[in-house]
């Protein structure tokens, strides 16, 4: 970092023009800035692109942005002074976040207005979160906690808002979340299949091997461990005539798997960003090189997010097939509606309706965002990547599959009771019995959303996943 800044200014003592340093901005690089107004440009260009739309992302989210900016920073590509990067930590550790609306980045130029939002934080001006989470000016925080503010000098402004660290870092965290979901999806799907009295034929690794897509292979053996031991429901259907299940049970192997395989791709790609240099221009003091160029274009990141929102919406719908299957006695032979009293009990009706809906809405939303381009900054920058677009949907897509899978567990749950006195596999036994302490069976109508809320709270604090892999050992992702 030391170096390329030497270099910066080395470059500029020598009278060169200098995109970002001393010119304009965009439609206005052919603009030259004196050197008195070079400091001026940077916290103008800060203020002018403060202009984001919307709530705010949360603070952890911001907290995961200024880390990934202060990373990029700190490659030594940028040529800003190391003080930079050490102002963004000194926030971080007196827990200064601050307020960045989440709307309003088409990810080219990086998240302009978001990062400079962040920013706009360093230089003491705008909002931040309290520790109360109250939404304060962040100089009253920065008085409180005795810090001073950041004075830009040449390139910093620039440097700071050059990238794509809001998209990478909803990205991140939201598929962080998706590795464990994954593994939930095959929990729930073999609670499934045990209440269905399906086979596990299909998962021999025999068949996997033909076919040999890494996914595949780790969802069928996911799915052997958690339905291996003694289970008197297999031992019931042992010698039924059913040649086939239906594919939202027998494709498993298939579509989780092929979800394992995308998010892999997807969890290189935002690893690769979250430690690269994203800035224009990059300076390679080295090779006494200053090069204008288009890292910070969210692109990378866009195609990862859209093609997580697609993946994860397949999940949901494959996840709701077997809902589908449950309350239905003519695929199931359990009661219809997983109810023991039906027509005066409704039982599970509207839980696979409730499915079915954030199945469809996730339609909707797994359109690419990516695939959609408009001409900004006077058709400077006429091609964008929306990736930040593409990286909230995934974010939305994802909670909607969390709640589908929940929702799968209650009636899952609630057939595996209806076949009471027989037992599951005890990893299914296990997973139940963690459900059960939370939500009892239904012998009667009662507000399921409650219940499928309290399922989804075990999803999210792992402890479902924690009982079954006591059992079987590490799942697979």
């Amino acid at each position: 970092m030391l170096s390329s800044r030497s270099y910066i200014e080395r470059r500029l003592s020598a009278g060169e023009v200098i995109y970002g340093v001393n010119t304009g901005f965009g439609a206005f690089s052919a603009i030259r800035i004196s050197d008195q107004e070079i400091e001026e440009l940077q916290r103008n260009l800060i203020r002018s692109h403060s202009a984001g739309i919307g709530e705010p992302f949360t603070p952890e989210q911001t907290r995961a942005m200024m880390i990934l900016r202060a990373n990029a920073l700190a490659r030594g590509h940028s040529g800003v002074r190391p003080l930079v990067v050490e102002k963004i930590l000194e926030f971080l550790h007196a827990n200064i976040i601050p307020v960045l609306p989440c709307r309003g980045s088409v990810g080219a130029s990086g998240d302009l207005a978001p990062l400079s939002h962040l920013a706009l934080s360093l230089i003491g001006e705008g909002e931040a979160w309290s520790a109360e989470g109250r939404v304060v000016e962040v100089s009253d925080l920065l008085m409180k906690n005795k810090i001073k503010s950041l004075e830009l000098q040449a390139k910093e402004g620039l440097s700071l808002i050059n990238g794509c660290q809001v998209m990478t870092a909803v990205g991140m965290m939201a598929i962080y979340e998706a590795r464990n979901l994954l593994k939930h999806a095959d929990i729930s799907g073999a609670i499934s299949l045990e209440a269905l009295r399906g086979s596990r034929k299909a998962f021999d690794p025999l068949i996997a091997a033909t076919r040999p897509h890494l996914g595949e292979a780790k969802t069928a053996r996911n799915l052997l461990k958690i339905l291996s031991g003694t289970s008197s429901i297999a031992e019931s259907h042992k010698n039924c005539q059913r040649v086939q299940d239906a594919y939202s049970v027998r494709c498993m192997p298939a579509v989780h798997g092929a979800t394992k395989d995308g998010l892999r791709y997807i969890w290189q790609v935002l690893e690769t960003e979250a430690n690269s240099s994203t800035d224009n221009p990059l300076v390679f003091p080295n090779e006494d090189k200053i090069l204008s160029c288009g890292n910070f274009h969210g692109m990378p990141v866009a195609f990862a997010m859209d093609f997580a929102g697609i993946i994860f919406s397949s999940l949901a719908s494959i996840s709701e097939a077997r809902i589908s299957k449950l309350i239905n006695p003519a695929m199931s032979d359990l009661p219809a509606f997983l109810t023991p009293h039906g027509g005066l009990h409704s039982g599970h009706m509207i839980v696979q309706v409730a499915a079915a809906s954030l199945v469809s809405e996730n339609k909707v939303l797994a359109h690419p965002a990516c695939v959609d381009s408009i001409p900004t900054s006077a058709d400077k920058e006429d091609h964008v990547s929306m990736g930040t677009i593409s990286a909230r949907k995934f974010q939305k897509i994802l909670e909607n599959a969390k709640d589908v899978i929940s929702l799968e567990l209650l009636s899952a749950s609630q057939g595996i009771d209806l076949l009471r006195p027989l037992s599951p596999a005890p990893a299914v036994a296990a997973a139940q019995a963690e459900i059960r302490k939370v939500v009892p069976f239904a012998e009667k109508d009662r507000i399921f959303s409650y219940d499928a809320r309290k399922i989804r709270t075990l999803v999210e604090s792992e402890k479902i996943l924690a009982v079954v892999e006591n059992q079987t050992g590490d799942l697979e992702w």
